[in-house]
């Protein structure tokens, strides 16, 4: 079921699925909103992708920090997850397998896509993280068995961001690269709790890398 987010409406741009050269899959942060992630496409030269940028009921996917028990932030977090889904099959239906397929998304987000990538277990175009990580409460132990067959995960985030330890990044690079993807985690010291310009650089290689694949 889809429900709470599922019946919100997203926010699209670009050409139809059926002409596109990819889907870019965009997930807004807490208390945001899909048109914020919008402002990151003129960094990207995304033009040839059908763009979806995501809206959250309330705009929260999920309503504890992403280091609560899983059970916590039900069912935000499986809606969430069930929303990208609806949106690739459409795209599968469409034509666009999944190695056209790239997710972003920024603080929730950003861990919203994380995990998607991390339980669907399949291969990707790119994920683009912006200070996110894999979610569940500290000690959690992360399946490292899933089939994601060289996909590229782009991981960014501050040293001391007051949301996001260090340690669950490291240890969502660890989990990701045990299931096949080829991670680069980037650590920016004092950078706080948003995007930058080097980070901005990173995915657009990746979206020109999938776009021209």
């Amino acid at each position: 079921m889809l429900e709470p987010h599922g019946s919100v409406p997203p926010v699209r741009q670009g050409p139809p699925l059926t002409e596109a050269a990819g889907l870019i899959i965009l997930t807004h942060g807490r208390g945001a909103g899909a048109d914020d992630m919008l402002g990151l496409l003129p960094y990207l030269d995304a033009e040839l992708f059908h763009v979806v940028a995501l809206q959250a009921a309330g705009n929260s996917w999920y309503p504890f920090p992403f280091l609560a028990p899983t059970e916590r932030n039900e069912p935000g977090r499986s809606s969430g997850l069930s929303v990208i889904d609806t949106h690739i099959e459409a795209a599968e239906a469409a034509g666009i397998p999944t190695n056209k397929v790239i997710l972003g998304g920024f603080s929730q987000g950003a861990c919203l896509s994380l995990e998607y990538v991390h339980t669907r277990r399949r291969r990707f175009g790119a994920v683009l993280g912006f200070s996110g990580g894999l979610m569940g409460p500290p000690g959690t132990v992360f399946d490292g068995t899933a089939t994601l067959d060289g996909t590229p995960v782009f991981l960014g985030c501050s040293d001391r961001d007051p949301h996001i330890p260090r340690e669950r990044v490291a240890e969502t690079a660890r989990a990701l690269t045990a299931g096949g993807a080829e991670v680069d985690e980037r650590i920016y010291p004092a950078l706080g709790h948003t995007i930058n310009a080097d980070e901005l650089g990173a995915a657009w290689e990746l979206v020109q890398a999938v776009g021209g694949g």
